[in-house]
């Protein structure tokens, strides 16, 4: 993309910019009582010009030295940075699907509790998308997933757990990792 994905500009913002901001007025749901209690960044490639570019505090980020091995490295990494928390799950936002609203994270969230599903996520016209929560009884599965499979293993091992939650959203198929795609979409 010729600069991280986190700071490329989106709707006078950045990707990261706008997920932050998405997270942040999704914080409580009325609905079920229940709000989305801590946030946590992963940093790896351009790990300073990103801190350098967002205003992060020190307690959101969470460095992946290992960032190199893929995406599920970072999944773990936020995982075990809620070691000392009491946690329901995790939302897994991914810097490259940033077209999402906050409307949608309220009403993932909301199904979560509603359904007591251990899976909750998007789906666009048959297309399952992101972001994706898994209640925290699936951590150690997250943990010890294979980086070949990813966090996909999980949703396919537990097929009944799974809540597909209807949207309209085209933003959550969307991935935008490449020039053309961002062109396309923007």
């Amino acid at each position: 993309m010729g600069s991280p994905k986190a700071l490329l500009p989106l709707r006078g913002s950045t990707f990261l910019g706008h997920l932050l901001e998405v997270i942040q007025q999704s914080k409580t749901n009325a609905e079920s009582g229940k709000e989305i209690g801590c946030t946590r960044v992963v940093l790896g490639a351009h790990t300073k010009e990103i801190a350098a570019a967002i205003p992060l505090d020190n307690g959101v980020i969470v460095l992946n030295p290992q960032w190199q091995q893929g995406q599920l490295s970072s999944i773990k990494e936020a995982i075990r940075s809620l070691k000392e928390m009491q946690t329901d799950g995790i939302i897994l936002f991914l810097v490259d699907h940033p077209l999402v609203s906050a409307e949608l994270v309220r009403e993932l969230v909301r199904q979560f509790y509603a359904s007591g599903r251990s899976i909750v996520l998007p789906k666009f016209r048959g297309k399952r998308g992101h972001p994706v929560i898994f209640a925290a009884r699936l951590y150690a599965e997250l943990l010890a997933a294979s980086a070949d499979q990813g966090a996909r293993a999980v949703v396919w091992a537990h097929p009944d757990e799974v809540l597909e939650v209807p949207t309209n959203e085209e933003g959550v198929v969307l991935n935008l990792n490449d020039p053309e795609a961002l062109r396309r979409v923007l």
